[in-house]
């Protein structure tokens, strides 16, 4: 799907729509939009946009990161993070801008940055005990 972004370009979008389950890594040149259940880490050229619907566990990365539903995992938002109202975020955030609306809720820990590069953040090893 494309749609006019705000300064008239065109923009490739892709949207894992509500019924839908994914497991495993995503990556897109765009911008994607998720009201579905993603069980793995999403990295985006573009935008993220989870809706309220949406259901995210693993690590999203992307420009700008506007959260509708329920993330568990670390946020790097290399320019901005929108928690909106009605969402749940559990997990760590990497941001330059943060804006988290009434209602939103937030357990973790988070970190303002204006330079932020490509991260991956280590995942906690498991035992096998």
């Amino acid at each position: 799907m494309k749609n006019r972004s705000l300064n008239g370009s065109m923009e490739d979008i892709t949207i894992i729509s509500s019924g839908v389950k994914i497991e495993g890594k995503v990556t897109s040149s765009g911008s994607i939009r998720v009201d579905g259940t993603l069980q793995g880490d999403l990295s985006a050229k573009g935008n993220v946009t989870v809706g309220e619907q949406g259901d995210i566990n693993g690590q999203i990365n992307a420009n700008v990161v506007n959260i509708g539903g329920k993330v568990v995992g670390t946020v790097i938002a290399k320019e901005k993070l929108v928690l909106e109202s009605k969402s749940s975020l559990k997990g760590d955030i990497i941001s330059k801008i943060l804006i988290v609306e009434a209602g939103a809720k937030f357990d973790g820990k988070s970190s303002m940055d204006d330079n932020i590069k490509e991260t991956v953040i280590p995942k906690p090893v498991q035992s096998n005990q």
